[in-house]
């Protein structure tokens, strides 16, 4: 008599393995594209920001009161030629400018972040706080 014994799976019982494992590994597969997407996204608005921080600063630090007009320029940064274009806009605050600036890629139309920022009157080095003391008699007052 002989004794039949299951020596493996059979073809069907494999492909369906195969078939659960292909679909599983491109799940994983897309999941990661759209995490580097996702992380690629997050770096370029965060170098944009930068971007538009500095020309804020920059526009703060030439210590003279803006005119309310657009500007644009381009810069190198991270390896990337970005574009930028500031709008100079009035507050309805006497000598107060409100700053928007936008960033994109050179040559793009498409800004990837604006950022806001407010300019005022340019003081004296060491006077930047005189406004806070008007109002508070001594305070701050040195003899």
């Amino acid at each position: 008599m002989s004794s039949r014994r299951n020596r493996g799976f059979t073809l069907i019982e494999v492909m369906v393995a195969l078939a659960i494992v292909a679909f599983s590994l491109t799940a994983v597969a897309a999941s990661m594209g759209q995490m580097i997407d996702t992380a690629n996204a997050m770096r370029e608005r965060t170098y944009a920001s930068w971007i538009a921080q500095n020309e804020i600063a920059e526009m703060r630090l030439a210590n003279v009161i803006p005119e309310v007009t657009t500007t644009s320029g381009e810069v190198d940064y991270a390896g990337t030629e970005w574009a930028w274009r500031a709008v100079v806009s009035e507050t309805g605050v006497e000598n107060l400018f409100r700053v928007d600036v936008t960033v994109s890629y050179a040559g793009s139309p498409d800004g990837i972040r604006t950022v806001s920022g407010f300019i005022g009157e340019p003081v004296a080095a060491g006077q930047s706080n005189r406004s806070w003391n008007r109002g508070s008699g001594n305070a701050g007052a040195t003899e």
